[in-house]
């Protein structure tokens, strides 16, 4: 984007009322969130992101994408529930909640690309506390995934399932990223926000808990598989010890919160946190050390922890904040969730054939191929064999095979969503 038009987009961005979703004004924010995602992306991978930094700091404008974050949340779990139990809601497709999982991904993967700075983080105010609690229940999702084998998502309708559980999975890792960005500035942080992620939330337990069990890891027929930069890879046995990208926020932000001295100042080192975090001396391995040298800190940290008993917590008179956006918005809509969703089902969700059409148009125009393929940061592989691909379905534009033998064998599964994209 030019700078003009960045700006002019980033003073749009603006927060919507909960029963607007699905709207046409909320439609054209989502298209200003990802037009922005994605200059944000383009900009970083090439080092150049400070300007939309700059931006949504002077323009104050954190807060209202986090906002926009917790109200789409809020939706998905208190409205959606209701919307499909109504004879009147006959969605073309899984409209709705596709294009809300997505207007969070948008939003979630802008916030990881900025609040690498310490500028955001602190612009981000009062606000960070939703953050935080945002963040602890997508980790507290990953965390059952973990634990029962499957994602714990809110389940759309049957033919959209496995790419909103794929969705969601998604968000919960930038989810992730964006919280060990929020502990590395612990220094700067209001107390009432350290003091939420270690004794409200304890989130040092949970990142344990995503160290122990390792979501973005699996083993398939014999095969261990890592997820990074969006898709499963098979991991070759001399490079199954390497640290990935996540495993390494896991243990810098267990970094800021255990060995930071406020921190320590402040968490509950009681008998049930302390052996839980001892936990992690048998995941400090020579190899994981070398990969991460700061380690060395934490080994020689939980060997003091083994052997003594920490002073408790010094009790501070603490007024303890809540997040103000979630609880805002609950308290606003609270006893009115039915009449929401009828009044989306009769203005949001059941848009005519020229609206659906005008719709796609203004998709296709944000979406340009070439924008997406410099976005993707592998060449395409093919659908059916997953070899690379250098042929695409031409009617829909959206599958890539390598040969016409492929596409011809995986069509009846293709044809209803290249219907549908068509």
């Amino acid at each position: 984007l030019p700078p003009a038009e960045a700006e002019a987009l980033v003073r749009a961005l603006q927060g919507t009322e909960l029963r607007d979703t699905g709207g046409q004004g909320w439609l054209r924010q989502h298209e200003y969130v990802e037009k922005l995602n994605m200059h944000g992306i383009l900009r970083a991978s090439a080092g150049q992101e400070q300007l939309l930094t700059e931006l949504l700091v002077t323009y104050g404008k954190i807060p209202v994408l986090i906002g926009e974050l917790i109200s789409v949340e809020i939706w998905k779990h208190k409205v959606f529930p209701v919307l499909c139990r109504l004879k009147d809601f006959k969605p073309r497709s899984t409209f709705p909640i596709y294009v809300v999982l997505h207007h969070e991904a948008s939003i979630i993967n802008l916030l990881e690309t900025v609040f690498f700075y310490k500028e955001i983080c602190e612009s981000a105010e009062d606000s960070i506390l939703d953050l935080i609690d945002y963040c602890h229940r997508k980790l507290t999702l990953l965390a059952a995934r973990s634990a029962n084998g499957q994602a714990a998502v809110l389940v759309p309708p049957q033919e959209l399932q496995k790419q909103a559980e794929t969705m969601e999975f998604e968000i919960s890792l930038k989810a992730l990223s964006v919280l060990r960005f929020i502990t590395d500035q612990v220094e700067s942080l209001p107390l009432s926000a350290l003091t939420r992620m270690l004794n409200t939330q304890n989130l040092p337990c949970l990142l344990v808990e995503l160290v122990e069990h390792c979501p973005w890891r699996c083993w398939e027929a014999g095969k261990l598989k890592k997820f990074e930069n969006g898709t499963w890879h098979v991991i070759p046995p001399e490079d199954q010890e390497k640290m990935t990208k996540l495993d390494g926020q896991v243990w810098l932000a267990l970094l800021n919160l255990l060995l930071s001295p406020e921190c320590q100042r402040k968490y509950h080192f009681d008998g049930f946190n302390k052996s839980q975090l001892l936990k992690l001396r048998v995941f400090l391995t020579d190899v994981l050390i070398d990969q991460l040298p700061n380690l060395m800190e934490m080994q020689r940290f939980l060997s003091h922890l083994a052997v003594t008993e920490p002073a408790p917590p010094k009790k501070d008179l603490v007024l303890e904040q809540v997040p103000v956006i979630w609880d805002h918005i609950l308290k606003k809509n609270s006893g009115k969730w039915e009449a929401i969703a009828k009044h989306q089902v009769k203005h949001a969700f059941s848009p005519t054939e020229e609206e659906l059409k005008l719709q796609a148009r203004r998709w296709a125009q944000t979406y340009s191929l070439d924008m997406m393929e410099a976005l993707a940061p592998d060449k395409p592989r093919c659908r059916v064999c997953g070899v690379e691909a250098t042929k695409r379905c031409s009617r829909c534009r959206n599958e890539w095979y390598c040969t016409r033998a492929c596409q011809v064998q995986h069509w009846q599964k293709h044809k209803p969503a290249c219907n549908l994209m068509a």
